[in-house]
């Protein structure tokens, strides 16, 4: 049996965009599993990225389609992963899913799993309040909130700065944005797309 999965992010500079890519190679995992990852529109005008140095990262993920609010339908299972805000999800994911409430009035996504993964810049800047804030709306929804349990190992690993907890899996940036995913988080990521994929998957089967 087939489980169609959604991966939709937003990022600034690929961190989210690399978590992105190993949370849909997780998923890609699990027999039948169709995954597609998706970005939500950009807010910040061109001359703005460009200011931020953020113009020449973006080119790598130009790619990946927009998508609809509608198309969240389509999906049995649903990764969203945003970078943190102070605290809180970026604004171009939260003016998209500020555009689901038709779905919401139809109740289109009730009993669609839903997860988050995030990054932030420094090692308490947040990953936990974004991941934990965003599951309101997915509650909101209806849908079947699902985390990263602690049969991944990696959400053990003391030995080094790492992100990931059982909300979601999650990277550090570093003040200068010069730090990307290390193997550990890319591999909780993997997990946790693995992890939604088979859940919706049973869940479809029903």
């Amino acid at each position: 049996m087939s489980v169609k999965i959604h991966v939709v992010f937003y990022s600034m500079y690929g961190h989210v965009y690399t978590m992105a890519e190993a949370i849909a190679a997780g998923a890609r995992q699990v027999a039948g599993a169709d995954v597609q990852l998706f970005q939500v529109p950009e807010l910040v005008p061109p001359e703005a990225l460009e200011k931020a140095g953020a113009a020449a990262a973006r080119k790598a993920f130009a790619h990946i389609p927009l998508i609809k609010p509608e198309q969240l339908v389509e999906a049995d299972g649903i990764i969203f992963g945003t970078p943190t805000r102070f605290g809180n999800m970026a604004a171009q994911m939260r003016n998209f899913l500020d555009q689901t409430g038709q779905l919401w009035f139809h109740g289109k996504l009730i009993g669609k799993v839903g997860s988050v993964f995030t990054s932030t810049a420094t090692q308490h800047g947040g990953q936990e309040t974004t991941i934990t804030s965003f599951h309101t709306t997915l509650l909101h929804h209806g849908m079947v909130v699902v985390g990263v349990p602690y049969s991944e190992q990696g959400l053990l690993n003391m030995t080094e700065i790492t992100g990931g907890s059982p909300y979601g899996a999650s990277t550090l940036t570093g003040g200068d944005g010069k730090r990307m995913p290390s193997e550990n988080e890319l591999a909780i990521a993997r997990f946790q797309g693995k992890h939604v994929a088979e859940i919706a998957a049973k869940l479809a089967a029903k």
